[in-house]
């Protein structure tokens, strides 16, 4: 069932499916209790997800390598808030990242004083990640990971 769209309409949020081999590129912030999650934010007015799940990878990650991002799905979500997300994930293959680092975004808002921990986790320990992040990890086709 999908959810009903309330007076504030709905809010376009771009998610980063990033992998390599069996793994998938997820972080913490230095708040424990927002939990592991995978890159994502809100699609500005003047951009397309597409565009949106580009410069948000480069903000939360500092990844510089050209990424091509492959739309896997999209549905409506509703957050803890009651309000409504029109969700868009998308699949990325990243071939030279470490293995962990930090990061400070610099997207700015609410984010600017935070450090993010990134890391490689396993496809198979996803069910970790907060409520929504993982809801469509299994729709990476094996064959799509490099």
């Amino acid at each position: 069932m999908k959810p009903e769209v309330k007076g504030g309409g709905v809010i376009r949020k771009a998610y980063a499916y990033i992998t390599r081999e069996e793994e998938l590129l997820v972080f913490r912030h230095v708040m424990q209790e927002a939990g592991i999650q995978v890159p994502k934010g809100t699609v500005e007015d003047f951009e397309t997800t597409w565009q949106a799940v580009i410069r948000e990878i480069k903000e939360e990650t500092g990844l510089t390598e050209e990424l091509m991002p492959r739309l896997i799905a999209d549905d409506l979500w509703e957050a803890d808030d009651g309000r409504v997300h029109h969700r868009f994930f998308y699949h990325l293959i990243c071939k030279e990242a470490p293995d962990h680092w930090t990061h400070k975004p610099t997207g700015g808002g609410a984010e600017k004083k935070l450090t993010f921990h990134f890391y490689w986790m396993p496809l198979e320990e996803t069910h970790q990640l907060v409520p929504g992040h993982a809801d469509f990890v299994d729709w990476l086709q094996k064959g799509d990971r490099r």
